[in-house]
């Protein structure tokens, strides 16, 4: 059997699904005081000062804290099934199509949320290792239940749910930095849809 791994914002998407889910399911009270609080640290972060994985567990707390988890999924699912597929690049949804066809174990890895990407890896058949919100007695308490799933986050959680020495061949696709401790965990790695 075989393994692919797939990063999700800039490899399987055109464009950064994440922050477009912020925009697309936070009130307006709550963006214009995210900008407030937030805005000092994206001056840092696109001065390359903070990493993005630094950045995005403040971003979800303020978009997400004290909100209530039946409103937030039904935002998901919908922003899954209207918003994503015109997102989708359609090269690389047809190697993800390939795999499956080929009988391999396709997982999407991301430093995204589950509160979107989980209908969206149901609806097409696939398993999802994401960064996940934490809810408490149905509300999010706008923390990540184990952090951000980047970097060697996404190695440590891919290796916690399969056994690489069980698989003929790995492949792993990618975009970023953020990508490359996973790429180099596969016998076949791709960085911007080109084999490295």
């Amino acid at each position: 059997m075989k393994l692919a791994l797939f990063d999700f914002d800039g490899t399987l998407t055109h464009h950064d699904m994440y922050t477009r889910f912020i925009l697309y399911s936070a009130s307006p009270v709550r963006l214009v005081l995210g900008s407030v609080f937030l805005s000092p640290l994206y001056v840092l972060y696109r001065l390359r000062v903070i990493p993005a994985r630094k950045l995005r567990p403040l971003v979800s707390y303020c978009a997400f804290v004290g909100r209530d988890k039946t409103v937030i999924s039904a935002l998901g699912k919908q922003y899954a099934l209207n918003v994503i597929p015109q997102s989708i690049r359609p090269e690389m949804l047809a190697a993800l199509k390939q795999h499956q066809a080929d009988g391999a174990q396709v997982v999407l890895v991301s430093a995204s949320l589950d509160l979107y990407l989980r209908p969206w890896c149901e609806s097409m058949g696939i398993t999802l290792i994401c960064s996940e919100m934490s809810v408490k007695e149905g509300t999010y308490t706008g923390f990540y239940v184990s952090g951000d799933c980047s970097c060697d986050m996404k190695v440590t959680k891919v290796q916690s749910q399969f056994t690489l020495s069980d698989y003929v061949e790995v492949f792993a696709y990618g975009d970023t930095h953020e990508d490359l401790a996973m790429l180099a965990i596969a016998d076949h790695a791709y960085m911007n849809g080109i084999k490295v």
